[in-house]
């Protein structure tokens, strides 16, 4: 979900944190790693990590790993910009509010209006005019990608994908609210390429962590992604 022209709220990436994203060498230290830390990772062998440093935040840093010979080894880092209002817990979030749902999801498919990575393996849907996520709480589609809108999904309550170039380049969908949608929950959180700030509730990054992301996940291995605070009633290392 990206936040419209008139009312985006651009907020620059925190000065303690850095603009340009890194990788890291695989650690043998990886039993005190965030991900060992967490109550659960999903059962996959592939994480993605959102930390901030509280739920005020509108940054944080996103980090991708993976699970080798018993242990989480970190893969990379890169700053990420979370929604204009900062963090909320996602089984109490209502939709509208630029807030990004804490917790541990699911990542469905990835999408985009450019190719997907060469050699990725994710389920990857190409955007065309056509593309929208249905965001209208009165349909039957709610929370869903569609090609072309149905008759109970209303335009002005959706996103037409294709108007977001930069954005939706290329995105991973976030399983928030998606299994089993409660209406006005909130709809079309995605991880996706940095705009020109902070975002209605999705979890951005520079356009070369999104391709490495997308490039490094593999569908075998049963990514998940958790979002939360370095400490606190939402801290990562509950879920």
């Amino acid at each position: 979900m990206t936040l419209a022209p008139r009312t985006r709220v651009a907020v620059a990436c925190a000065a303690v944190l850095a603009c340009v994203a890194g990788t890291a060498a695989a650690s043998p230290q990886a039993e005190s790693s965030l991900p060992a830390r967490m109550a659960g990772t999903g059962g996959g062998l592939q994480l993605i990590t959102v930390e901030a440093a509280k739920t005020g935040s509108t940054t944080g840093t996103l980090t991708w790993w993976e699970r080798r010979y018993g242990r989480w080894v970190r893969v990379g880092f890169t700053a990420a910009r979370l929604g204009a209002h900062g963090l909320v817990e996602g089984t109490t979030r209502h939709q509208g509010t630029s807030t990004t749902p804490t917790g541990l999801y699911s990542l469905p498919f990835a999408f985009g209006i450019s190719a997907a990575p060469a050699g990725a393996a994710y389920a990857y849907k190409r955007v065309t005019r056509t593309s929208w996520w249905c965001e209208d709480n009165a349909s039957a589609s709610y929370n869903r990608w569609v090609n072309g809108l149905p008759r109970d999904c209303a335009a002005a309550e959706s996103e037409h994908l294709a108007d977001y170039p930069t954005q939706y380049a290329r995105a991973m969908v976030i399983g928030f609210n998606y299994t089993a949608p409660v209406r006005k929950r909130g709809a079309g959180i995605f991880l996706h390429v940095n705009g020109r700030g902070s975002t209605a509730g999705c979890v951005s990054v520079p356009a070369d962590a999104m391709r490495r992301i997308l490039a490094w996940a593999d569908p075998a291995m049963r990514p998940h992604i958790a979002i939360g605070t370095t400490g606190g009633a939402t801290a990562i290392t509950g879920y």
